[in-house]
């Protein structure tokens, strides 16, 4: 009797009848059924909140570099729109800058420009009533009131004044007993 199943022994000792055991088989069946299904619904359940969550942090990432490309689109089409202004601006204000070998040198940052001038451009540039402006990578002369107006819109368009740009004085110069000459011309 030892070889026989559970079951079977139920039965020969008559325990049971053959509708009793059945009735038990599907009863522990159902039990595993549910008890799957129950873990694979949590599982599932589990999962979507979990795909959810994902889809939700995607969405947000997605809509911060949507915001931060927008954002960039626009600092780029308002700086276009800043320079088209500032084109206009020089075309209707330029002075025009005469045939000569005379220039007038000026610093911007480490490099040194010079503009060709006469003396009467050259003192009215000494005096700011006329301004030097970097436009589309030449120099323009203009008026002071329109340097002003460009100087609005983009401040790295307008060359500094001569006096602005110069050093600080140094406390041990070597040179500070040779008289300069008034006329010189750098």
């Amino acid at each position: 009797m030892s070889g026989l199943s559970l079951r079977e022994q139920l039965l020969q000792a008559g325990l049971v009848t053959e509708k009793q055991a059945r009735q038990a088989e599907q009863q522990q069946k159902r039990h595993v059924y549910q008890g799957t299904r129950n873990v694979s619904k949590r599982d599932r359940e589990q999962r979507a909140a979990a795909q959810a969550a994902e889809q939700q942090k995607a969405a947000a990432a997605k809509a911060a570099r949507d915001l931060e490309l927008n954002r960039k689109r626009e600092d780029k089409a308002a700086a276009k729109a800043r320079w088209a202004e500032i084109r206009q601006i020089v075309e209707q204000h330029r002075i025009a800058r005469p045939e000569s070998d005379d220039y007038y040198n000026f610093v911007l940052g480490k490099k040194i420009g010079r503009v060709a001038v006469d003396a009467a451009l050259r003192e009215r540039i000494v005096r700011a009533e006329v301004a030097i402006v970097r436009c589309d990578g030449r120099y323009e002369l203009l008026p002071a009131d329109a340097a002003e107006r460009v100087r609005e819109r983009e401040p790295r368009a307008v060359v500094p004044a001569g006096g602005a740009t110069s050093a600080a004085p140094v406390e041990d110069d070597a040179y500070k007993d040779f008289v300069v000459p008034d006329d010189l011309i750098w």
